[in-house]
């Protein structure tokens, strides 16, 4: 398989520019590259809310927005808030304000204007950075903690996105894992039928009955049912104690 992951796999980019021209016309060159680009941000407080909304894979910030919050602002509540991976751009350099970008734990800084394969080799190699280091962050000394625990000796592990029955990873789709990802974000916790489907599936049409059609699949995969419906609320993961 290649290890170009923009070939590789389905991904979400926010963009984070206040000159609406560049920012087009990144995003066209980011679907031209196979991505989808999640939306565009002309303001800190829009892309903070854009983020929150829709929980984008990957962000590309431009550090100099024409506002009272800064790129670096914004990339600190991403990385610190969802682990969004960031993508700097600039279009000068500068040893200060990198020294204050290198806060945010950025995976690549370009300088404007920059050329499609280098935009490119960013975004594979922040991705390649960022998978990598989540897989391994806790792979040889996980804690009980990264852990909920599910009934038919289910665990599912939060840092890692992974699912296991009795030990033994078990695979689950892309839009399986999200649902996870989400019932255990808060687990225990009743989250909304609208939250979960705009998670999952970030369309406009809410459609219940294709989240009730992934879980009724999924089920009959795992062989049990760790989910709780509540009607006319959303549903929960059934969690379980450890030593139970």
């Amino acid at each position: 398989m290649s290890s170009n992951l923009i070939a590789n796999r389905d991904f979400n980019i926010m963009i984070v520019e206040d000159e609406p021209i560049l920012a087009m016309a990144m995003e066209l060159n980011l679907k031209k590259m196979g991505l989808k680009v999640s939306g565009i941000a002309t303001t800190a407080n829009n892309a903070i809310v854009h983020a929150q909304n829709n929980f984008p894979d990957i962000a590309i910030v431009d550090i100099n927005l024409n506002s009272t919050k800064t790129g670096i602002d914004v990339a600190n509540y991403l990385w610190k808030s969802f682990n969004i991976p960031i993508i700097f751009l600039t279009s000068y350099y500068n040893d200060n304000i990198l020294n204050q970008a290198m806060e945010s734990e950025p995976y690549a800084y370009l300088i404007k204007p920059c050329r499609n394969e280098e935009l490119k080799a960013a975004i594979n190699t922040a991705l390649h950075k960022h998978q990598y280091f989540f897989k391994n962050k806790k792979t040889l000394n996980p804690k009980d903690s990264d852990f909920v625990y599910l009934e038919n000796n289910i665990k599912y592990n939060k840092v890692l996105c992974e699912l296991y029955i009795d030990d033994t990873i078990f695979k689950l789709t892309k839009n399986e894992k999200k649902l996870f990802e989400i019932l255990t974000k808060d687990a225990g916790k009743i989250i909304s039928f609208d939250t979960i489907f705009n998670f999952i599936w970030r369309e406009d049409v809410y459609d219940l009955s294709k989240l009730r059609s992934l879980i009724y699949r999924l089920k009959n995969k795992l062989g049990c049912n760790p989910f709780e419906n509540y009607y006319e609320e959303g549903y929960k993961v059934k969690v379980i104690e450890k030593n139970e």
